[in-house]
């Protein structure tokens, strides 16, 4: 099993793509089973052409991509490098695969299954049977993919599967974004691959926060409005309005974070329920999206049910860093003594990269520090799409990889 990537930043796209094709041929040696492309938006205009260039010079059964803002591949040093900025960016990733099974799939967001349909109506539109247990990488539209209803039917039809990938990005002056699969451009839907067989995804979701108090419980709510609080475990505890357990919390951060707090606060929804103990990475972390000071409530990014419980969060560069860090290191842990990764796929929000860090290349540069050197590829996404808590989930301000080693 082999993987090989390749980067190119040449501002034409027939030099672009003859300079990936040719090096990570060089690279990998084996007749490839799978490949991913990922294109710059600033080759918006030459989407069409994309395909037919790659298809003259390739001979890959199953290849899939989109375009990005922003370009994440390895350089002619094997460096791991982030371009963004609409940078001309090409990256084209080749997989050696045996005893895997690969199947593409387009899904368009007006013919998904009902949510009430059973898993078979969505093991028919994929094209793979449940029994064969496979991990999926999904590329999609931000407009038209119907996403969470996409997600929502493949943890039902496909549970205990890893589900990785991102929503396409364009350009800032509105560029059109670019699906790619075998020969055909899309510009609406998904596009994706499932794996079986000999393959295991292993996934990190760095949402990049860090909890703030203690965790409470919703008493009340609407939606996604919060309407009322309870301090103790279970509902337990001394009932108050979400506005005053904020300002609560607020008072006992140091100065550094009572300043963060006012711009950079979020709401961590703790996945599992029966966890005595929640600890950082528990979380699927939603948007703070107001506050009612009259009633005391506080609207967020996501439906709410009597019962969760939830805990304040805050974010920076430094707590991004430090997340992502921790999760490497329980990585590491887990599987420093075996390791046989063998490559890994990274989607990255636009609002993480250098201008957070204030650095170039550093989520991939960490990345390759814990997990070892092996090929990183992917984007910089309008939405990334990762597991928590055993469901999957569509993120924002999160650096998504999947990382892929035989069984």
């Amino acid at each position: 099993m082999k993987w090989a990537n390749a980067l190119s930043t040449r501002p034409s796209l027939e030099g672009a793509v003859l300079e990936v094709v040719e090096r990570s041929q060089q690279l990998l040696s084996a007749p490839a089973d799978l490949g991913f492309v990922f294109i710059s938006s600033a080759f918006a205009s030459e989407y069409s052409r994309l395909m037919p260039l790659l298809q003259e010079q390739l001979g890959v059964p199953v290849l899939i991509g989109c375009s990005g803002s922003g370009i994440i591949g390895m350089d002619s040093q094997l460096a791991a490098r982030e371009l963004e900025e609409e940078q001309p960016a090409l990256s084209l990733t080749l997989a050696c695969l045996p005893g895997v099974q690969v199947e593409a799939f387009h899904l368009d967001g007006e013919e998904l299954p009902d949510l009430d349909s059973p898993p078979d109506a969505w093991v028919e539109a994929i094209g793979v049977p449940a029994s064969s247990h496979p991990h999926f990488v999904i590329l999609a539209d931000p407009f038209t993919s119907k996403i969470n209803d996409l997600l929502q039917g493949l943890d039902f039809a496909y549970p205990g599967s890893a589900k990785v990938g991102g929503l396409a990005s364009g350009g800032a002056m509105g560029n059109t974004i670019g699906l790619f699969s075998g020969d055909r451009l899309y510009r609406e839907g998904a596009v994706g691959v499932a794996l079986s067989g000999n393959i295991v995804l292993e996934t990190i979701v760095a949402q990049g926060c860090k909890p703030i108090g203690h965790p409470f419980t919703v008493k009340e709510c609407e939606r996604n409005i919060l309407l009322a609080l309870d301090d103790g475990p279970c509902g337990s505890g001394v009932s108050q309005r979400p506005l005053e357990a904020l300002k609560t919390v607020i008072e006992h951060l140091s100065e550094s974070d009572r300043q963060l707090a006012q711009h950079s606060l979020f709401i961590g929804i703790a996945r599992n329920e029966f966890k005595d103990e929640l600890e950082q990475g528990d979380f699927l972390i939603r948007n703070v999206l107001g506050v009612d000071p009259r009633e005391g409530a506080i609207a967020i990014g996501d439906r709410l049910r009597p019962g969760q419980r939830i805990q304040f969060h805050l974010r920076d560069a430094q707590t991004s860093a430090e997340d992502l860090e921790m999760l490497l290191q329980r990585y590491q842990s887990r599987f420093s003594a075996s390791n046989s990764s063998i490559g890994a796929l990274m989607f990255a929000c636009l609002g993480r990269g250098e201008q957070l860090y204030d650095q170039p290349d550093f989520d991939s540069h960490l990345f390759r520090q814990y997990v070892g050197n092996i090929p990183v590829s992917g984007f910089f996404c309008n939405g990334e799409i990762g597991p928590v808590g055993g469901g999957t989930f569509l993120h924002g301000y999160t650096s998504v990889f999947g990382i892929c080693h035989p069984l």
